[in-house]
């Protein structure tokens, strides 16, 4: 490969003289263009190359000098398609590149490149001044370039996706947003616009995108102390939180920069208790500038903000890993505004900080940037597409499709943190499955080894004394899978740390720094090099066989950002990680959780070869989705605000082309209140769970987790009490719903479809929907509408513009394009449906397999036409992939008020050949309530050939 590329080069080299000789700009490649900047406009030559990679997708690679240097992408597998048609197009200073879709213009003397669609349409600009920029930069002794690249949009476009973040944000157009792995943090560097283009950014390291502008310390404002001088605020410090009037100390101060681990023990008044104290920042700011000004926290403890006398922030989350929070500020050049901050750290290692950006103009309010730490290379994929399914699909042909999950994984997982002994895994299952609640997963968290065995991966025998018994009872007794925490992590000394170290596969700054972890005494350790491929092999040989080989179904892979020590900085992470086996960690800082991925995928895959890979994980990449990755949220709080905020984070995560998403229901880490509640606080504790378990319901993985009280649902509430009985409702509907969320799986797979969705992918020509982040859609038809406030019994929302609404509970028709403040009783979340859609709702479960979905409920939702397909196939194995699978197309004519089930297409081994189909059909005259055990409008046998009913 390396001698093929280097071949290439001087052939480049060749041609690039051979161009300059003859006084072109530019030369025609195989695959598309190199055009060589003028200096005289760009300060620097450049060689910038437009790659042709199908008749929608564009690669853009752009370098200093004379060549375009050779890179193998860690997140890319496409093969470049033979067939696709293009051509050039010259004229005095630019040179189009057209293929039959998408148009790409880059100007021959300063490189800028701008994309229209077929018709000459602009969709997208770099920015032709000053849009590209390389800065020499030297890490571990090697050259690199801090890069960027600022594009230019309309005015009414919207952003979304680049992974998964915490401040609640849906549209990032004029946001910040940082690329850099963390617990709750996830970096995809793949942007989605509601203009039907994408960008997926090729770069690892630490990033910034959106607003790359350098965020201000607070001391960049004006302040004035409380007592109106000049120059700080009045900082006090009280020693009991609950009599913040006991000042130990009073001090001026201009920053509030604690944001990292370590930080606080050198800020901090050493008369001042953090774990028990509270801090007051007091006085007024002024601004320069008029405009709305972004203010950035990052906290731990509970935190209190107060804008001229009124409460805009409020917020907790446990000491030990810090949140984001977000305050947008309107402030008018000349005007004080009051302000007062309050904080009860919580814990003797603490976090606060405070960063703000200034407004942008008018004209900077179009841009967005990519601004990248190091690179050899601007280098980028522009994706266009009709819609944004298009897009996404276009983003999986670049990095991988996304396997389907085991139909296992769409049911309800039960976790907690955690599971001590062998006895509380097979107690809580059997407790299940008395009480007749459906559940298809158990999950076994950390710490099932000895103490100080941390990477051993064996079981603490005093624990869990025979885990192949316990396995094989789950399985055949309870009908139940098992997946387990596995940490890429190795304490010193042990012998799997001996052995891993023997072979140069660890990192060992941790080891030198005598760094000791949290657990009992505390001991030093440190993960392995997931970057090396013999250590990926390695580390797959150590897992499959202490534990595969016994039988596990499925792998949580955590603290994969890699958390060798949390809450440290982008510099102390580099350090960690130094060396990595591909090259400098400042390189490869966020591309470990790919990597980490992939030695279990191909491991699994080469040891099992048509068992279905799955793994969770705490942190991805682009590409992660081969495989077979899915993502949670991370640690969580179990806070209302932080419910709210994985909306908005699952649905941009899922449209930065990554399909599967979860979250700890409930939340993982619990404030004091809830640790031993009052009766009070009881019942607010089980409204949470309850608000969080419906909209749990409607996400990819329905999945309960987190610290005490324990997660069960028994061990919540009481079978009578209405969390109990809410609960069990929605997971009996999840399962009901099997047939249509297996179906929207397999579409993710074939069609490369996306089943948490932003309401921008489907009502984009509704401006309204533009910058809802609290409301999505489940696949094409259900419009979720989670409840996070306590005590709320209706909540506003927007119905978007189409055909209009059905109420799913009550079959009430609404018409689209409306506000609406619809009935969120405490047992129901408000959940709509769109006309013309068809909801196919199989039989009651207790887990996936139970029984097959002999007898489907077809709901049809009149006003529109309708389709669907339904999909299944052998539901473990990857025969999927050599076309072992069945298709049902079903289509709804509301002109002629007809629904045609047609001929199947394909089979697999196990297919039911003849199956019941009940028709139940709802309208606008004729509502009907939702019971899948009602008098079916029409019943019909079906055996694979066309069946058409008409609506009575």
């Amino acid at each position: 490969m390396k001698l093929r590329l280097l071949l290439l080069n001087a052939l480049f080299l060749c041609l690039y003289n051979a161009v300059l000789a003859g006084g072109a700009s530019y030369i025609e490649a195989k695959d598309g263009v190199i055009v060589f900047t003028d200096p005289q406009f760009t300060g620097i030559s450049c060689a910038v190359k437009l790659e042709v990679v199908s008749d929608n997708i564009i690669r853009v690679i752009a370098a200093p000098g004379k060549e375009i240097p050779p890179h193998e992408s860690l997140i890319t597998i496409y093969r470049k398609s033979q067939d696709v048609a293009w051509q050039l197009i010259p004229s005095n200073d630019n040179l189009s590149l057209k293929t039959k879709t998408l148009t790409a213009i880059v100007n021959l003397k300063t490189g800028a490149v701008s994309f229209c669609d077929i018709t000459g349409k602009k969709i997208l600009d770099e920015k032709p001044i000053d849009g590209r920029s390389f800065k020499n930069a030297v890490f571990d002794g090697q050259r690199y370039y801090n890069l960027t690249q600022t594009f230019q949009a309309s005015a009414d476009d919207a952003w979304y996706g680049l992974g998964q973040h915490q401040d609640g944000i849906m549209n990032y157009r004029g946001q910040q947003v940082t690329f850099f792995q963390n617990n709750t943090e996830v970096a995809i560097p793949f942007l989605i616009s509601s203009k039907h283009y994408g960008i997926l950014w090729d770069n690892y390291s630490l990033t910034k995108a959106g607003d790359v502008r350098p965020l201000e310390p607070l001391s960049a404002l004006q302040l004035y102390s409380k007592k109106g001088e000049e120059g700080w605020l009045t900082a006090s410090y009280a020693n009991n939180k609950q009599k913040p009037q006991d000042i130990v100390t009073e001090r001026a101060e201009g920053n509030i920069s604690m944001e990292f681990l370590g930080d606080s023990k050198m800020q901090l008044p050493k008369e001042f208790t953090p774990a028990t104290g509270v801090v007051t920042w007091e006085g007024s700011i002024e601004s320069y500038f008029s405009g709305l000004h972004q203010f950035q926290f990052t906290f731990g403890g509970s935190l209190k903000v107060w804008l001229n006398g009124k409460l805009v922030l409020d917020h907790w989350r446990k000491a030990w890993n810090p949140a984001p929070a977000l305050v947008p500020v309107d402030l008018r050049k000349g005007d004080k505004t009051a302000i007062k901050i309050e904080w009860a750290p919580q814990g003797a290692e603490s976090y606060l900080s405070l960063k703000w950006q200034e407004p942008l103009s008018e004209e900077e309010q179009n841009n967005f940037s990519f601004s990248s730490e190091a690179g050899k290379q601007v280098d980028y994929y522009f994706i266009y597409g009709n819609n944004m399914d298009e897009v996404i699909s276009g983003y999986r042909d670049i990095t991988g499709k996304a396997p389907i999950v085991p139909k296992w994984a769409l049911g309800f997982w039960q976790s907690r943190e955690r599971y001590k002994t062998e006895n509380e895994i097979l107690s809580t299952v059997d407790e299940f499955r008395k009480r007749q609640i459906p559940i298809d997963n158990i999950v076994l968290d950390w710490s099932y080894w000895k103490e100080a065995e941390w990477g051993s991966q064996e079981f603490d025998k005093s624990r869990f004394p025979s885990p192949d018994s316990m396995i094989d009872v789950l399985h055949k007794k309870y009908n139940t899978q098992i997946m387990i925490s596995v940490w890429p992590k190795f304490y010193e000394g042990i012998s799997t740390y001996n052995d891993f170290e023997t072979n140069g596969w660890l990192y060992k700054r941790n080891i030198a720094d005598r760094q000791r972890d949290w657990i009992g005494k505390g001991y030093v350790s440190t993960f392995y090099d997931a970057f090396n491929a013999n250590a990926r092999k390695g580390f797959w040989d150590l897992i499959n066989k202490k534990i595969y080989s016994k039988g596990i179904d499925a792998w949580w892979m955590d603290a994969s950002e890699p958390d060798i020590l949390s809450n440290v900085s982008p510099e102390k992470r580099k350090q960690q990680m130094t060396p990595t086996a591909l090259g400098s960690a400042a390189a490869y800082l966020n591309v470990y959780p790919l990597q980490n991925a992939k030695g279990i995928y191909e491991g699994q895959r080469s040891t099992d070869p048509n068992k279905r890979v799955f793994l969770l994980t705490r942190s991805g990449f682009a590409g992660s989705q081969r495989y077979a990755a899915a993502i949670w949220s991370g640690d969580v709080g179990s806070t209302w605000t932080d419910m709210k905020n994985q909306i908005a984070a699952g649905v941009n995560f899922s449209m930065s082309g990554l399909p599967y998403w979860t979250m700890d229901i409930g939340g993982f880490v619990v404030p004091e209140k809830f640790e031993k509640p009052n009766a009070e606080k009881l019942e607010e504790w089980r409204e949470l769970m309850t608000r969080w378990s419906q909209f749990g319901t409607f996400v990819p993985l329905f999945r309960v987790h987190g610290q005490y009280p324990f997660r069960e649902i028994f061990n919540t509430a009481s079978e009578d009490h209405p969390a109990y009985k809410s609960f069990l409702y929605y997971d009996k509907l999840r399962y009901r719903l099997l047939p249509y969320i297996y179906s929207l799986a397999g579409e993710t797979y074939h069609d490369n479809y996306t089943i948490m969705r932003g309401l921008a992918m489907d009502f984009a020509t509704d401006t309204a929907v533009l910058n809802i982040g609290d409301q999505y859609m489940c696949g094409p038809s259900l419009l979720i509408n989670p409840v996070y406030e306590y005590k709320q019994r209706n909540r506003n929302l927007y119905l978007p513009t189409c055909a209009g609404w059905y109420d799913l509970y009550s079959g009430k028709y609404f018409e689209g394009g409306r506000k609406l403040n619809a009935d969120a009783p405490y047992e129901r979340m408000p959940v709509f449906v769109k006309a013309g859609s068809i909801i196919p709702f199989g039989p009651e479960l207790q887990y996936t397999s139970e029984k097959p979905a002999d007898t489907i409920t077809l709901n049809v939702y009149t006003g529109a036409d309708a389709s669907f397909k339904l999909y299944e196939d052998e539901g473990t194995n990857y025969n999927y992939e050599k076309g072992a699978f069945s298709i049902i197309p079903i289509n709804y004519n509301d002109t002629t008020k007809t629904l045609t089930i047609d001929k199947r297409e394909g089979s697999f081994d196990g297919m039911l050949t003849k199956r019941t189909f009940r028709i139940v059909w709802i309208s606008k005259d004729k509502p009907k309530d939702f019971n899948t055990a009602q008098n079916a409008d029409a019943t019909v046998t079906y055996q694979g050939e066309q069946i058409t009913v008409n609506m009575k």
